[in-house]
This record gives structure tokens, C-alpha cells and sequence, in this order.
């Protein structure tokens, strides 16, 4: 992959990885954003027939019947990877060493080591790789760094979230081999909101509490975490009750609230004020609240390309490192153990 094909009058070729329900709505999104900017020309899945069915809702031009063959598409740019999440590793290595950029979906792997391995083999291969934390990306983000970095609500003290959603009935949010359980899917975001208002550092303590579903993985955990100068952060996930999945961030001069869907945030209020950001409507229904959100973190992929960057400021590899210690630790003290742990 040669950084000069990368020229800003030229669209960003996409290649999807996964026809599921995820890929279409970032397809979805992709089509929210000038065809002059991004295209997207292929489509994989393990079976051809999920593809070639999937290429046709979506008017893509290929479409192929395994992952290894779209790694040997010489005309695609970044690859986007929607599989699940124990699959993630792999198929990171895959496009990786393949000489090709990569966006991949979150948790970036299962554990820190997986994380570590494909940080390494996107920097061996000198291709761009993101976690795709798409919360970050929203307009409403933005604005929240900004107004961080201004000092608009003083020196932050506490941050809280939640998020909650009861998907237990879904295999892949229930099922261990899976990779199932609240923390990586849902708490996340959560965690990487604390992670963001407080700059990427590291906490001090870590005290997490968790009840577990009968197949060994979290559903409930409530976490409480400790930074420097005495800074506090809590959150609460859950994959079986519905919560009010909001977050605040409360400063010795006033209080930023990101109100319900504070993982795909379409308004803030600040010291009282609600101001909106709407995303764009989507051309096809959408499978996921606010999907079409996913054009903000398409879009700074593309923006980094023509750079010439191996990775984002927004989410950075050591953002993702981070995201994976915390949760590995949160995991370990709930008793939440993954076959990826014991390799």
C-alpha cells in the first residue's frame, strides 16, 4: 500500500468485511458522505451468497465469499471490520498483513495481549489502523473537548455514565465464545467517555463490582475510578435492565450532561443550556440507533490517509491500549475469564 495514491481529489476506497447488521449501517453512513470523498467497492462475508446479497442492497460492485480475498483487492484503501468480537484479532492480522489500512470495529480484540498484537503488526506493516469508537467522533464530542479545553465548567471533579440495554436474549451479547458480556460491549463506552474527558490517563484504582449471567459472562458491573489530584469517575453497564444512559462531567464551574444515548450523543446540555446535533437521515432503515453517526469516524479515516498518519489523535493506539487494560482489570476483579485469557 504506497501513501501517494492518497490524494485529497480522490475517493476513499472502502472495503466492508462482514455482511452483518453492523456493516450496514456503516454502509449506510458511508452514503451520507460526498461519493467524490468515499466509495465503497467491495463486500466479504464467509458465505458468497450473504455477500453477493449484500452487495446488491447496497449497489457494491464485488462481492466475495471469504475475507482472504478482499485482502488481495489491490483497489481498496481501508478496510472497515464489522465480525465479532473473538474474531477481531485474526482478522486484523489478516488485512494487516496484507498491507492494508484498517478500521476496525470495538472492543479493538478480546484482551490487552490481542490488542498488543495487532498494534504491533499494523506498525510492522506501516498501514493505518483505528479503533472504531464512534461516540468519539460525533459533532457532540467535539464540542465536549472543546469546552474541556476551554475551561467552560473549571477543573473537572467527577465524571459519571451509564448504559444499559437489555440484549441477553441476543447470542452475541450472552454467549462467552461469543464474546459476550456487558464490559466489552456496552461498557466501553462508558469507560472510553471517562478515558476521553480525563485525556487518555491512566487511573490510580480501579474498584469494579459485577453480578455474572449463568453462561459466565457480566451483565451488570458498576465501577468506580480514581485519578490523579483526587478526580473521581464511576459508571454502570448492563446488558439485562435498561438504564438511563446518560453521562455527566461536573466541574468546580459548572456541569456538561450528555442525556439519553450518550454513546451516539445528538445533544448537550451545559450549565443548563441544551443545545442539538442531529445526524443525517439514512437512505436505507438502520439496525442500531444513530447509525449514520458512523460517518464522523469514516470520514477522519479518510482525513488521516491523505496525511499520511498510522493512526488518529481522537482514538489513538494508545487510547485503545488503555481501553483494553482497564476492561481486562474491571474483568479480573468480576470473574469474567475469556479462552483468549488462558492462551
Amino acid at each position: 500500500m504506497t501513501s501517494f495514491r492518497f490524494l485529497s481529489n480522490m475517493a476513499t476506497r472502502w472495503g466492508i468485511c462482514s455482511a452483518g447488521r453492523i456493516s450496514h449501517d456503516f454502509t449506510v453512513a458511508l452514503k451520507s458522505l460526498p461519493p467524490e470523498d468515499h466509495q465503497v467497492v467491495a463486500v466479504a462475508a464467509r458465505k458468497l451468497a450473504d455477500a453477493q446479497e449484500f452487495a446488491k442492497k447496497h449497489s457494491i460492485s464485488r462481492a466475495y465469499g471469504s475475507y482472504e480475498e478482499l485482502a488481495r483487492d489491490p483497489e481498496i484503501d481501508v478496510v472497515y471490520i464489522g465480525v465479532i468480537h473473538p474474531y477481531h484479532l485474526s482478522t486484523c492480522l489478516l488485512f494487516t498483513n496484507a498491507k492494508k489500512n484498517v478500521l476496525c470495529e470495538k472492543p479493538l480484540a478480546m484482551n490487552t495481549k490481542e490488542v498488543k498484537e495487532i498494534l504491533a503488526s499494523a506498525k510492522r506493516n506501516d498501514v493505518f489502523l483505528m479503533e472504531a469508537v464512534w461516540t468519539r467522533f460525533f459533532p457532540a464530542s467535539v464540542e465536549i473537548r472543546r469546552l474541556l479545553a476551554q475551561g467552560e465548567v473549571g477543573e473537572v471533579q467527577v465524571v459519571r455514565s451509564e448504559f444499559g440495554v437489555p440484549v441477553l436474549h441476543v447470542p452475541r451479547s450472552s454467549q462467552k465464545e461469543l464474546g459476550g458480556g456487558a464490559m466489552l460491549d456496552i461498557g466501553i463506552y462508558c469507560l472510553q467517555f471517562i478515558c476521553m474527558v480525563y485525556n487518555g490517563e491512566k487511573p490510580e484504582c480501579i474498584q469494579a463490582m459485577g453480578v455474572c449471567h449463568e453462561t459466565g459472562v457480566d451483565k451488570t458491573v458498576a465501577v468506580t475510578l480514581k485519578f490523579s489530584n483526587n478526580r473521581m469517575a464511576t459508571f454502570t453497564c448492563s446488558s439485562s435492565v435498561k438504564l438511563p444512559s446518560d453521562a455527566f462531567i461536573v466541574g468546580t464551574k459548572g456541569t456538561i450532561r450528555v442525556p439519553d444515548h450518550m454513546w451516539c450523543p445528538t445533544s448537550l446540555v451545559v450549565n443548563g443550556k441544551e443545545t442539538e446535533y442531529p445526524v443525517p437521515e439514512p437512505y436505507l432503515p438502520l439496525n442500531f440507533l444513530n447509525s449514520t453517526g458512523m460517518r464522523y469516524e469514516a470520514e477522519e479515516v479518510r482525513q488521516c490517509l491523505l496525511k499520511g498518519l498510522k493512526e488518529s489523535a481522537v482514538i489513538s493506539h494508545a487510547d485503545s491500549l488503555l481501553l483494553a487494560e482497564v476492561e481486562d482489570e474491571i474483568r479480573r476483579q468480576v470473574g469474567v475469564v475469556y479462552s483468549q485469557d488462558c492462551q
